[in-house]
């Protein structure tokens, strides 16, 4: 829906054009020695503050400050920004209520306001209210929010899914992507292309119809696919790679090569750890920072960050939602009368499958994987990413069965589907279980009628989200899959503590509940004390 597409209502919300200078860019020096000093313990933090006057003045006066005698960093900065608060708190629920209301009632609490952003700070303003993950996540995520749409749907919450759908769409207009959140140091990179997913939501709950999306269903699809119609074989080209054989795929990207703003000091001392150019280590963190696995051993030479290579991979998520994006384009295109369009994109979806049949599937093991397109080799770790070709139905019949049975014999734990079959220090390997890959096998299995596995996998992920939340009253961010005496205990690993709240668990939980009304999950209860 373009923004002239909106209603009166809508279309006189529109913000006005913003400074989209990122904090680093805008604070220079000042940014730096924030950072590399550690003034805040989470580098997030900082890209997070509000200026409290003109950055240009506070740099100015940085400046001139900075090489006085006795000069505090940390005092300036508290002087002249003010620090976000992060509420963990709010997420707790009330003793003896029902993990349903609990949820029901978090939707109210994890909505921003667009008219309550302050001046001068990092946020991309939108036009509508939206929700946020919770805990240091304050602002919008792309494919966090697909999985925290099926909970609003669920929660009654149609005028929050109708906002949503609203400023997805105005991003896209407005950027030609949907970066990875609302903030200026986000735009630079995307996420898993998940909107396709997100009009079929819409037009299911009866929000708006999908055709209606076509504009910038195609915008988005230009953005992945720049570069791509001259691109030479064996070369790749922002998100493109042409392999030898001329054949096409997609990898991930972030057009800028330096330190990630909101882990600027993590990334400066991941690639201190190499000797591979800076630059390119950058890239990687940052493109695996786009695949919403940040981190995983999926994207490493071995078990240190630093052999990091995600930009030489060719992911099987990621190329699965760009076929259906493809044949969503196709399918609207035909209900639009655009014939000619129609039938390029059913010839691109059409070539991407057989390119993924040939490249992606292993037919010795009967599994997907991603593809090192540099090293022209598969990738040997398994990963829960191969449940996306059955979610999105691209996967045979023949196929679905195969990988229903690598996740049951080698990726099923006691609390759902792991993340990896490698055990390390990061958050997306194991033993940590998501949400969003639960909800991807669980509903992948159903489409091919594998109702039991489905099943098995959706009653041991509620049992784990009700297992913490009897114990601790709360959803969290992940979840360790292995079974402990004391119950579900939340995941570890990574580069900050784990987060309360949280937008997609409720949303994939909230709507697990609704489909399984008779599960003990139904009546599990906050602690009462």
């Amino acid at each position: 829906m373009n923004l002239s597409m909106m209603s009166h209502d809508q279309a006189h919300a529109a913000p006005q054009p913003q400074d989209l200078q990122t904090p680093a860019d805008r604070y220079q020096e000042l940014f730096q020695a924030v950072q590399l000093q550690r003034v805040f313990p989470d580098s997030k933090t900082f890209v997070d503050c509000v200026p409290e006057e003109d950055p240009a003045q506070i740099l100015a006066a940085y400046r001139e400050q900075c090489t006085r005698p006795g000069f505090d960093l940390s005092g300036f900065v508290h002087a002249n920004f003010a620090v976000p608060e992060v509420y963990a708190s709010h997420y707790v629920s009330v003793a003896g209520q029902p993990m349903r209301e609990h949820i029901d009632g978090l939707w109210d609490v994890l909505s921003r306001q667009p008219q309550q952003h302050p001046p001068r700070c990092s946020l991309l303003a939108l036009p509508r209210n939206y929700v946020v993950p919770g805990g240091r996540f304050a602002e919008l995520y792309y494919w966090d929010s697909y999985f925290t749409m099926m909970g609003l749907a669920e929660s009654g919450r149609h005028d929050l899914l109708r906002a949503m759908a609203d400023n997805f769409a105005y991003l896209i207009d407005t950027y030609g992507h949907i970066p990875n959140g609302n903030r200026t140091y986000y735009l630079s990179r995307s996420q898993p292309p998940v909107f396709a997913l997100m009009v079929e939501l819409f037009e299911r709950h009866s929000i708006c119809e999908a055709i209606g999306y076509l504009p910038q269903l195609c915008k988005e699809y230009a953005w992945w696919m720049d570069g791509a119609d001259t691109l030479q074989p064996g070369t790749a080209h922002r998100h493109v790679v042409r392999l030898e054989d001329g054949t096409l795929l997609n990898r991930y990207w972030d057009a800028r090569d330096t330190p990630r703003e909101e882990a600027y000091l993590e990334d400066v001392v991941t690639a201190r750890q190499t000797t591979r150019p800076a630059a390119e280590v950058y890239r990687d963190l940052r493109a695996a920072a786009a695949s919403g696995w940040d981190f995983s051993s999926r994207w490493c030479d071995d078990g240190n960050l630093s052999s990091i290579r995600t930009t030489a991979i060719l992911p099987v998520d990621l190329n699965s939602f760009l076929w259906k994006l493809e044949q969503q384009i196709a399918l609207l295109s035909r209900k639009a009368g655009l014939t000619e369009q129609s039938r390029l994109f059913q010839r691109r979806e059409h070539a991407r499958r057989e390119a993924v049949d040939r490249v992606l599937w292993d037919n010795a093991d009967g599994v997907y994987r991603d593809y090192d397109w540099q090293r022209q080799r598969s990738r040997g770790m398994l990963n829960a990413a191969i449940s996306t070709p059955l979610y999105v139905r691209m996967a045979s019949k023949q196929q679905a069965g195969l990988t229903a049975e690598a996740l049951r014999t080698r990726l099923l734990s006691a609390g759902g589907i792991e993340t990896t079959s490698m055990l390390t220090s990061q958050q997306w390997d194991k033993p940590n279980g998501w949400a969003p890959l639960q909800w991807l096998a669980i509903g992948g299995l159903r489409h091919y009628g594998l109702e039991d596995l489905s099943e098995d996998i959706a009653h041991r992920w509620l049992c784990t989200v009700s297992s913490l939340y009897q114990r601790e009253s709360k959803l969290v961010e992940k979840y360790v899959l292995e079974s402990t005496p004391h119950g579900a205990v939340g995941g570890g690993g990574g580069e900050y503590p784990l987060q309360d709240g949280f937008g997609w668990t409720n949303g994939v939980t909230r709507r697990l509940l609704h489909e399984r009304p008779a599960h003990a999950a139904n009546h599990a209860r906050a602690a009462s004390a």
